[in-house]
């Protein structure tokens, strides 16, 4: 995620280097398909948002200011079109969601982490689509709060306060559901 290495490639972009595009996507690719699934809850969803954000990644290349960093740009449009997409599920179905449960069983701790992945996962879909952005860009995918703000474009204090509120509502909802646990 250099600067200096990503304004290279996409001034190669723009002037048709096919093998620049493909640095550019095995670079972003990973960590763009990791933020849509934590904002989609859905492998599929994902990585159809993936590819999405990389055609318009290329198809507004030209519109790509370099005065920011790059990868604030790949990750506004990943979070743009995730959340796109669960506007659109959420008009096009019910919430009604039984979960998947796994048919196999193995070792008891791998089991209670599973689950408790699951958990957190099911809590984290419960939250707003802002509070979920800022939740899984700081804590999924491990950038600062200054990274955020630049990628959400909002100010630093909005984000943090966004991830305070969000880390509460978590917390509830996990201690909520831990009451209800038999155990």
């Amino acid at each position: 995620m250099h600067k200096d290495k990503d304004a290279a490639l996409v001034n190669d972009c723009k002037r048709g280097d096919r093998q620049a595009m493909s640095q550019l996507v095995s670079q972003y690719q990973q960590p763009v398909f990791n933020a849509a699934y934590r904002i989609l809850g859905n492998l599929d969803d994902a990585a159809d948002a993936t590819q999405t954000v990389f055609l318009k990644v290329f198809e507004h290349l030209s519109e790509y200011d370099q005065k920011f960093k790059f990868f604030s740009w790949v990750y506004r449009i990943a979070v743009n079109e995730s959340l796109n997409q669960v506007k659109k599920r959420r008009a096009q179905e019910s919430l009604d969601d039984d979960g998947q449960a796994s048919p196999w069983q193995g070792p008891a701790e791998e089991l209670d982490t599973k689950r408790l992945c699951q958990r957190v996962q099911d809590a984290l879909m419960l939250l707003s689509d802002d509070y979920r952005t800022v939740v899984v860009l700081k804590h999924i995918s491990s950038f600062s709060y200054q990274q955020i703000s630049e990628i959400l474009q909002l100010p630093e204090k909005t984000v943090k306060s966004r991830l305070y509120s969000a880390r509460q509502l978590l917390k509830k909802t996990l201690e909520k559901e831990q009451e209800i646990l038999p155990g």
